[in-house]
């Protein structure tokens, strides 16, 4: 490729065209016409000897080259946007809605927390909650319903940008009294408790921790499955039974429970934030993202 001649506009509409996988729709974000932005996409093909994108039934998909391609591309983008961008957003002064889409527990762990600290630097900062739908993020992020995600980054769409925000784990939980809770425990006796466990898709009596039980030749008692995690600490607290749930949940609660590690290894999960690229550059979309990792450092 000869660099010498390389058109700057030609990488922003790449760019446009792998986020939106559309024609139409890079043409209406680029405030170009369809034919305009085809004409380019023409020229970036022969530019990078690659199709880039390829006819679809609900559109185009980019190809392996073109996904390479984007986290760099963007990164580059990035430093000339930043260069010329309108001032920093003043959470002092400045009005701004952020849609959050999250689990509940993601809700009650973090957004919460937030949201209080928020009230005195950010006092015209408001946030509105979504269910994640995952199915349906992509979309929604595209027409703006949801403005920022947080969940396992890796099963995101491979359009939307990404950033890890952290690493959780599961403790196991039960009321301060109870009978057979130990600091350290064996696996026969973790088994043996009434548990209650967490089915989001509803109904569900096993998780992969059983699984791991029955390798060891272990099958625990569950009681109850519940629908969400918020509700599991009332429960144990009111009960003899236990549960295993995230760790964050639990920071800074005296009501009358206790954690301790589980006697066997139990698989945790990453959470990040996700969001779509006509967020990336607003202001004030940019300092909420900043204030969410500072607040889960």
């Amino acid at each position: 490729m000869d660099t010498k001649r390389l058109d700057l506009n030609l990488l922003v509409t790449l760019e446009a065209l792998l986020t939106e996988q559309n024609v139409t729709r890079a043409a209406a974000r680029l405030h170009l016409s369809q034919p305009a932005v085809s004409a380019q996409l023409s020229r970036l093909r022969g530019m990078f000897d690659d199709a880039l994108l390829m006819p679809t039934q609900r559109g185009m998909a980019p190809t392996a080259k073109a996904l390479e391609l984007l986290a760099p591309l963007r990164q580059a983008l990035d430093h000339v946007r930043s260069t010329v961008r309108a001032p920093d957003f003043d959470p002092a002064t400045a009005a701004l809605t952020v849609t959050i889409a999250c689990t509940d527990y993601l809700q009650a762990a973090v957004v919460l927390p937030l949201v209080i600290a928020l009230r005195a630097r950010a006092p015209a900062v408001r946030v509105a909650l979504r269910h994640l739908d995952l199915s349906q993020l992509e979309a929604q992020m595209a027409c703006g319903d949801v403005d920022l995600a947080l969940m396992t980054p890796s099963v995101a769409p491979p359009t939307l940008r990404t950033r890890p925000l952290f690493d959780e784990r599961y403790v196991l939980i039960g009321r301060s009294r109870h009978p057979r809770l130990r600091k350290v425990m064996t696996v026969a006796a973790f088994a043996e408790l009434e548990h209650v466990i967490v089915s989001l898709r509803g109904g569900e009596f096993g998780t992969p921790v059983d699984d791991t039980l029955a390798l060891l030749g272990h099958r625990r008692k569950v009681v109850l499955s519940a629908a969400s995690f918020l509700s599991v600490p009332e429960i144990v607290t009111r009960s003899n039974f236990v549960a295993l749930v995230p760790e964050r949940l639990m920071r800074g609660r005296t009501d009358g429970l206790r954690s301790v590690a589980p006697p066997l290894p139990v698989e945790g999960f990453a959470v990040g934030m996700v969001w779509h690229e006509r967020n990336h550059g607003h202001g004030g979309q940019r300092w909420f993202r900043d204030a969410v990792v500072a607040s889960v450092d």
